[in-house]
């Protein structure tokens, strides 16, 4: 039994997202969600520039805002640098409807933002993220996580997430 428990841990490590690796590739569309636009979102789009991904429950959506400031202080180049907010629906108790109507109007406010709507806590599922939490995930251009935090970022935290991005554009 003690080896079988060992071998079902050990699986499940090997598919958690660590930071030196690229994540198991995952989409989110049809009944699990996807984009604002309707159409599902892949992993494989963490590619060709420095993506910051947030994985959030709505109930904690200010938690990391210090971060998001200071990346609009920063002012990256969009060229080489992207966002992806991914709501984990699942996690909180206000209705779908709701949060997409705000879903959408964001998209419009913040055209150059990708968000995504999780619906059944896929990447909770798949890669182990911290669920009920605000998680940052940062990715190089290759898609390989250079960067992960779950909860809220230290003013320290944000220097070093900040310069970690500026090295790897």
């Amino acid at each position: 039994m003690k080896i079988v428990k060992g071998w079902l841990l050990s699986a499940a490590t090997l598919m958690a997202v660590e930071v030196g690796t690229i994540p198991p590739k995952v989409t989110i569309g049809g009944e699990n969600g996807g984009r604002t636009d309707g159409k599902a979102w892949h992993s494989q789009m963490l590619q060709g520039k420095v993506y910051v991904l947030f994985y959030v429950d709505p109930d904690k959506k200010d938690v990391n805002e210090p971060f998001v400031q200071a990346l609009k202080k920063h002012g990256f180049n969009h060229q080489t640098f992207g966002t992806v907010a991914v709501v984990n629906m699942a996690a909180t108790w206000k209705p779908n409807v709701v949060i997409e109507a705000l879903l959408k109007q964001k998209q419009k406010e913040f055209p150059d933002t990708t968000y995504v709507r999780d619906k059944k806590s896929v990447l909770v599922k798949r890669w182990k993220l911290a669920d009920n939490e605000s998680d940052v995930l940062i990715f190089d251009k290759r898609g390989r996580l250079i960067y992960k935090k779950f909860g809220k970022l230290s003013s320290k935290e944000i220097r070093k997430a900040i310069a970690l991005i500026d090295k790897h554009l």
